[in-house]
């Protein structure tokens, strides 16, 4: 039976075990590149036992990005930063995977800390500001509240482009040095609002139908899957539902996940759709709330899954791998609070070795020169090993 720490093998990608870290925005970038910082914070997850790590989404374009300060993939210079990441991570025993993405409606926008000197925040910039964009969307449709200014409505040369810079993107993040690729189709980005009625009221083929809807996510899939070695995952993360009654609705989620299968997806990764402030019953709160759902297309669409949002808890975790109820856990805040969750799952589990899931080195030294119980900072282990 699979557990937590199981060898998971997809396409020729063999992660050693099924956590993986979900990427999270840093605002850390100049001109879209990844410098020390990057190296720094993603090594250590890496070292820190996690089998599959991203990097935050990158963007394809420089207007793709969530704010000047955001990492992309949209120009030859920003390779060897990536490179210099994707090789650490290989380097510390881990599977470097790269989000693909376009913040849409919800670009031009400053770090979520900051404020605008007189203690209020601000979330998007004018246009005509310096640091600041127009931001673009199926339709000429403002996200709303804090994202308010008015956004351009793509046209279908427009659409042509993204595909293109999609697949270039792709080709940067090959040579980079990473094996695995999601799209990002979810949280109120591009790919989200095209998907949703309540951002896309085009009355072309990108509008109307869940299928006209899908179309943008599908196309773009396909410009990727072009240049992207079958060797190697190609996956997306999609917004399969925005808790509204005029936005996506789980259904449209499964007809999207059984087309996409058609054209090479080889793992759905589910999120929320948050085309909206407007969300109904916000979920936010509840342990594993994606969970269900994720398990219904695996079962549904014989689609393997992974999915994220409250699943910090190892017993957690570890209960929804042994049930087959998802294939990959994805860790975002508990693997900022804590670098090497993994080694600290093993333990609250009863592996045997935990300090196996470090580089050879270290782990070596703390598995066989201990000491005092809590001379290194850990707790005594006392729950009995497994077999």
């Amino acid at each position: 039976m699979a557990d937590l720490f199981s060898a998971y093998t997809l396409k020729g990608v063999t992660l050693r075990n099924r956590i993986g870290m979900s990427p999270m925005t840093m605002f850390q970038s100049t001109d879209g590149l990844m410098d020390d910082f990057h190296l720094m914070y993603l090594g250590a997850r890496a070292s820190g036992g996690f089998g599959l790590v991203f990097p935050e989404q990158v963007a394809i374009t420089p207007e793709g990005r969530s704010s000047v300060a955001c990492a992309g993939i949209y120009d030859d210079s920003q390779i060897p930063g990536l490179a210099r990441v994707a090789s650490m991570i290989t380097k510390m025993g881990a599977v470097p995977a790269l989000q693909l993405g376009h913040t849409g409606r919800k670009g031009s926008g400053v770090p979520p800390f900051t404020d605008d000197r007189s203690g209020r925040i601000q979330y998007q910039l004018a246009p005509d500001h310096p640091d600041g964009w127009e931001c673009v969307s199926p339709s000429a449709v403002p996200y709303g509240g804090k994202y308010n200014y008015p956004v351009h409505e793509l046209s279908k040369a427009e659409i042509q482009g993204l595909y293109r810079a999609y697949a270039r993107a792709a080709e940067r993040a090959l040579e980079a040095g990473f094996q695995w690729l999601e799209m990002h189709f979810a949280h109120g980005y591009l790919g989200a609002s095209f998907f949703s009625p309540l951002s896309n009221h085009r009355t072309d083929e990108y509008g109307g139908s869940v299928e006209n809807r899908s179309r943008f996510l599908i196309e773009a899939l396909d410009a990727v899957r072009e240049v992207w070695p079958e060797r190697f995952p190609l996956t997306v993360r999609l917004g399969c539902d925005d808790h509204n009654p005029e936005g996506i609705h789980f259904d449209d989620a499964l007809t999207t996940i059984c087309a996409m299968k058609q054209h090479g997806l080889d793992l759905a990764d589910i999120s929320l759709g948050l085309n909206t402030d407007d969300i109904q019953n916000p979920p936010f709160n509840e342990v594993g709330f994606m969970v269900e759902r994720a398990a219904r297309i695996k079962r549904e669409m014989q689609v393997p899954v992974a999915t994220s949002w409250n699943l910090g808890a190892p017993q957690y975790a570890d209960q929804l791998i042994r049930e087959g109820s998802i294939d990959v856990v994805l860790l975002g805040r508990p693997a900022l609070a804590n670098p090497h969750w993994p080694v600290w799952a093993a333990r609250e589990l009863g592996y045997a070795d935990p300090f196996s899931l470090l580089p050879q080195d270290w782990g070596w030294c703390l598995s066989n020169y201990r000491g005092h119980g809590s001379s290194i900072g850990w707790p005594e282990v006392v729950a009995t090993a497994r077999p």
